[in-house]
């Protein structure tokens, strides 16, 4: 094993990538916020990321968050006051209601994606510098490896 003189390489492998995440998300938070979406949570995030496209309705939404259907109606219920998401009639009738973004959502989620494409390119060249670069390549062989060809969702559980 090779010994190195920076503790932080001797951290367990979860922390590491917990600070990580930790980090890198703060910093994304906090430009967000300084972009006038100082009401969303990191969780949001992951809404509408479920959301994109064609919508689900409020039980698909709790399963692909993991989290119960309650929680997910609560969650729908506050973006929807906040002007973040809309229930429609579903296409295949009944009583179900489909959310689906709002423009407002569609714009946050714009935003976001400048927002993290930056942030990934500054911590690119800040890393360069050191003559690293941005671990993408191992991180992905990471999930691969423990997942195969089937990503698990990003879930809050956290």
């Amino acid at each position: 094993m090779e010994t190195t003189h920076d503790p932080l390489e001797r951290t367990e492998l979860t922390f590491l990538l917990g600070m990580a995440f930790q980090l890198v998300l703060t910093e994304f938070v906090s430009r967000l916020d300084g972009a006038g979406y100082d009401d969303l949570r990191p969780m949001h995030g992951l809404v509408f990321q479920a959301l994109r496209g064609a919508g689900a309705t409020s039980s698909e939404l709790a399963e692909t968050l993991g989290v119960t259907k309650q929680a997910a109606g609560q969650i729908v219920d506050d973006l929807e006051k906040r002007g973040y998401v809309e229930r429609r009639p579903h296409p295949a009738g009944g009583r179900r209601k489909l959310v689906v973004l709002t423009a407002r959502a569609q714009e946050h989620l714009a935003v976001a994606g400048r927002t993290l494409h930056g942030l990934e390119a500054e911590l690119a060249a800040r890393l360069q510098k050191s003559g690293l670069r941005l671990p993408r390549a191992e991180l992905a062989a990471l999930v691969r490896v423990m997942a195969g060809d089937s990503p698990p969702p990003l879930r809050p559980l956290w």
